[in-house]
């Protein structure tokens, strides 16, 4: 004789189905969700003379991370990212020409502060990380420092800003730096990082050799490029470039060497997307001369 199927089977079977569908909705939506980006800009963010407005450049970073979080307040939106028992290293870069700028900085920091991390418990650093004691004692990441081109890699980016932290920095030099999202995996810097920020205020479109630097190839973009996702800030950052140099040079000469670490960190070690059309770009503000 066959098995009987009761009422209460007939349920069970319908509830785990219904489950079912709803695991594989999921897992589709886990596969086609984007990469949210925000490119944020404004027309006061600096003078001519290269001078940052304090202010605005808070403005901006609070509208980016709200927007970033769908929050309506920065405060909030940083509390989304870190709580007070957070150690938090804000990882700058001050490289001699383009370094972070410090208003920039501050206003992070300010806002980390409101968030309810001790100020004790912040550090602010680059070249000084691997023995910093916050850095050591680090739970949460802010990346943060200039888009710019390298010599090596392409550009430099805020995958290439975590170089500080490796033991020996050649080692990440192979291959036009195609592996730098190695970087991620050491243990300074494993799950901490909370928030990625590529200063467009000022970005480097041209350089020759690894110091080479010229006035003439930076321009007052006025932008700031945030997001959680590393290799999608990235990826945005060089269209910039790319942008920029054709402007510039001619389409020819997007770029004189290709930055292969970008694919390669969402192909081969899957750290973020690398696809433009993978990643949701907000752009806020100043539409003047955006480029992408």
């Amino acid at each position: 004789m066959g098995e009987v199927i009761t009422r209460r089977d007939f349920l069970l079977g319908s509830t785990f189905a219904a489950l079912g569908l709803a695991i594989n909705l999921n897992a589709e939506e886990i596969q086609t969700k984007k990469s949210k980006v925000i490119l944020i800009r404004h027309s006061r963010a600096l003078d001519e003379s290269y001078k940052f407005d304090e202010e605005v450049i808070q403005r901006m970073l609070d509208e980016a991370v709200m927007t970033l979080f769908n929050l309506k307040n920065p405060v909030k939106a940083f509390q989304n990212m870190v709580t007070p028992d957070d150690v938090v290293g804000i990882k700058s870069n001050v490289w001699t020409y383009l370094p972070t700028p410090p208003e920039l900085e501050r206003a992070i920091k300010k806002r980390l502060i409101e968030a309810g991390v001790r100020e004790d418990n912040i550090g602010i650093d680059d070249r000084g990380v691997r023995e910093n004691p916050i850095f050591q004692k680090s739970t949460a990441l802010i990346n943060v420092r200039p888009l710019r081109t390298h010599y090596l890699a392409g550009i430099s980016g805020c995958m290439k800003n975590y170089i500080t932290f490796a033991e020996n920095l050649p080692d990440y030099h192979p291959n036009n730096c195609a592996d730098l999202a190695l970087l991620f995996k050491l243990p300074a810097v494993k799950g901490k990082t909370r928030l990625n920020i590529l200063s467009a205020l000022t970005p480097q479109f041209h350089g020759r050799g690894p110091h080479h630097f010229n006035r003439r190839y930076v321009w007052n973009y006025k932008g700031l490029i945030v997001g959680t996702d590393p290799v999608a800030v990235d990826a945005v950052g060089l269209q910039i470039i790319m942008a920029k140099r054709a402007e510039y040079f001619g389409k020819a000469q997007e770029l004189p060497r290709v930055p292969r670490h970008i694919e390669t960190a969402d192909v081969k070690h899957g750290l973020g997307t690398s696809d433009m059309a993978k990643i949701d770009l907000i752009r806020l503000g100043w539409q003047e001369g955006i480029l992408i």
